[in-house]
C-alpha cells in the first residue's frame, strides 16, 4: 500500500495549510490514520490520529489550531493547520494501521516564515 500525501508548502505565521492523504488503493477496515512530523534535528512527534468510530487525538503543541478528519469513503484523511507558527515547520508524514500494520506516505514539506 502506499500513501500519497499533499497540501504542504510554504506560508505566512498565522496562515493555513491543509493536508491531505490516500493510499493507492481501497481499503477495508482501517484501523486508523494520523499524521507525523518531524522538524530538523528533532525526532518524528505525532501530531494528530483519527481512529475507526471517528474520535481524534493531537499533541498538545497543536491541540485548538489542528483538525483532523477523514473521508471513509475515500480513505482519505485531512489534517486543516491554523494559525500557523515557525516551530511547526517540518516534514509531515500520514500514515495508517490496517491488519495490524503500519504503512507511510512520503513526507510533504511544511515550511511556517516568520
Amino acid at each position: 500500500v502506499q500513501l500519497q500525501a499533499s497540501g504542504g508548502g510554504l506560508v505566512q505565521t498565522g496562515g493555513s495549510l491543509k493536508l491531505s492523504c490516500a493510499p493507492s488503493r481501497s481499503i477495508l477496515s482501517i484501523t486508523e490514520m494520523g499524521w507525523y512530523r518531524q522538524a530538523p534535528e528533532k525526532g518524528r512527534e505525532l501530531v494528530a490520529v483519527i481512529v475507526a468510530g471517528g474520535s481524534s487525538k493531537y499533541s498538545d503543541s497543536v491541540k485548538d489550531r489542528f483538525t483532523i478528519s477523514s473521508d471513509i469513503a475515500a480513505d482519505t484523511v485531512y489534517l486543516q493547520m491554523n494559525s500557523l507558527k515557525p516551530e511547526d515547520t517540518a516534514v509531515y508524514y500520514c500514515y495508517l494501521r490496517y491488519a495490524l500494520s503500519d504503512y507511510w506516505g512520503q513526507g510533504t514539506q511544511v515550511t511556517v516564515s516568520s
